[in-house]
């Protein structure tokens, strides 16, 4: 029986714009058992990112519940109630167990591909001798070993997107999450992308939350779950 990996209870969150009180998500509860591929879909501006920033403990949902029903606001991922950690232990959580990667890769334009995939390592205790082996095989799983010297700007797109993808699992997390990865690259690097997703999950056995407004993308998942309004629904 595969455990579940993440697991909201009642979550809401609501952002302030001045003194007006702009709801973002209502009562969402979700389940993802640990190896599933999920992928959100839904209009713009409909909490996709937010949800997902939630669940990466990059944001925080509105106030926990009281003593009298402690289930409301709760989010629990591989087992840690991630309510309970002050920032520094968060921020210690994200880096061991979350993997990230973006629409527009968030690569360091004045670092090699090697480099930006180091990144996540740095502030481990792993030996460079361990940090490299690390990068390499991260980089082979990419299909990019020969371009580790390259520089974002000399790799197109799709190669850019495989350095972030790299980067997102060279320090081996628990989770990934992706936010509209596929959302600026062409039909043919896009399909690359989503078929490299597919062997994470398959081969590596991660548990995978994408947020996408593509058809295809969406068809590689297991589940595809649509956000509207801030409300979850299969």
């Amino acid at each position: 029986m595969s455990h579940q990996t993440i697991e909201l209870k009642n979550v809401s969150k609501t952002y302030m714009r001045d003194s007006l009180e702009i709801p973002v998500l209502s009562n969402i509860s979700l389940t993802v058992p640990e190896g599933e591929f999920l992928a959100l879909m839904g209009p713009s501006g409909s909490g996709k990112t937010t949800l997902l920033n939630l669940i990466a403990g990059i944001d925080r949902p509105d106030k926990k519940g009281s003593n009298r029903n402690p289930y409301v606001n709760q989010i629990i991922v591989h087992g840690t109630d991630l309510g309970t950690l002050g920032e520094s232990a968060l921020a210690a959580w994200r880096s061991r167990h979350m993997g990230f990667i973006f629409q527009f890769y968030n690569l360091l334009p004045v670092l090699t591909a090697y480099e930006n995939v180091e990144l996540p390592l740095l502030l481990t205790k792993l030996s460079r001798k361990e940090k490299r082996e690390h990068v390499e095989a991260a980089l082979n799983l990419v299909g990019l070993a020969d371009r580790m010297q390259h520089y974002p700007k000399q790799l197109s797109g799709g190669q850019e997107q495989r350095v972030a993808i790299a980067r997102a699992v060279v320090s081996d997390p628990t989770i990934i999450v992706a936010d509209e990865p596929t959302g600026d690259l062409d039909k043919v690097s896009a399909a690359e992308i989503m078929t490299l997703l597919e062997r994470l999950k398959s081969e590596y056995k991660k548990t995978i939350v994408m947020v996408t407004h593509d058809p295809r993308a969406a068809e590689k998942a297991h589940k595809v779950m649509h956000l509207e309004k801030g409300e979850l629904s299969s």
